[in-house]
């Protein structure tokens, strides 16, 4: 109990951490005027630290907590691994508008083996991949942050699952197909953010210090249906069909997974002769 209340504090604090690197600017009183990828170039590095530091932290309380933990970690390592290979294939293959294979295997994980595997799963895939596609930019740690959210929300889908009765047959699969493509969009809609504030462009689209809050949603929308829309639609779409054409193969492998490394080794009673 007590390894599972600091993984969760962990994670808590890493969701708090994400979310205040994304709404600081907008509470600043001025903002400079940025290119695209020079946003966040000064606190970048440190947050990138931060993140790497409460991911290994993270793999410190997931390798102390059973017997199984070792096995799971190495299985981490492989399964990152395997998701960097893919968003390698992805950059030198690019697909259509912001569909990326990743997403996939992010919410299977984090959906099978746990929101802290899922969000390990989400950030370190993002920063691997980063390295060998030389990726590394102020937007790395946002990415992390947000990729980290996609696994570490999965578990959400288990009660309607459940209520659906549909374990092990389509209708999880269409719950995760679902649970995937929404976060397609919603990805993209909070990556976005990470640059918006000190972007330039028309005045009905970009954020202003001092702006109400109402008025800056508004225009958040304005900019978001004039450039990402049809972008983050091709990921919705992407992470839809993968999921249903690669689902329960990837259910079955992992649950297989989960079986042999998730136990709890109880040595037997002696019994006194």
């Amino acid at each position: 109990m007590r390894d599972r209340l600091i993984g969760w504090s962990i994670h808590l604090a890493s969701v708090a951490i994400g979310v205040t690197a994304f709404l600081y600017p907008f509470f600043a009183p001025a903002l400079p005027q940025e290119s695209f990828g020079m946003a966040h170039a000064e606190d970048a590095p440190l947050l990138l630290t931060v993140l790497v530091g409460v991911c290994f932290a993270a793999l410190l309380v997931e390798a102390q907590r059973q017997a199984g933990s070792a096995k799971l970690v190495a299985l981490l390592g492989v399964l990152v691994s395997l998701n960097a290979l893919l968003r390698f294939v992805e950059v030198a293959v690019p697909g259509p508008g912001g569909f990326s294979p990743i997403f996939f295997l992010i919410v299977m994980t984090g959906y099978v083996m746990g929101g802290s595997f899922g969000f390990l799963m989400g950030a370190l895939t993002l920063l691997v991949s980063a390295l060998i596609t030389a990726g590394v930019g102020p937007w790395l740690p946002y990415q992390m942050i947000t990729a980290g959210w996609i696994g570490l929300s999965a578990p959400a889908c288990r009660p309607l699952v459940r209520m659906l009765g549909g374990e092990g047959t389509w209708r999880e699969v269409v719950v995760l197909a679902l649970f995937s493509g929404i976060w397609g969009m919603v990805f993209g809609a909070i990556m976005n953010l990470w640059f918006w504030p000190y972007a330039v462009g028309p005045q009905e689209q970009h954020w202003q210090p001092g702006l109400h809050w109402t008025g800056g949603v508004l225009r958040y929308a304005a900019f978001y249906l004039a450039t990402s829309l049809v972008w983050d639609a091709m990921r919705l779409a992407g992470n839809f069909v993968l999921t249903l054409a690669f689902g329960l193969p990837t259910l079955r492998v992992l649950r297989r997974f989960q079986q042999r490394f998730l136990f709890v080794y109880r040595p037997s009673e002696q019994v006194s002769v």
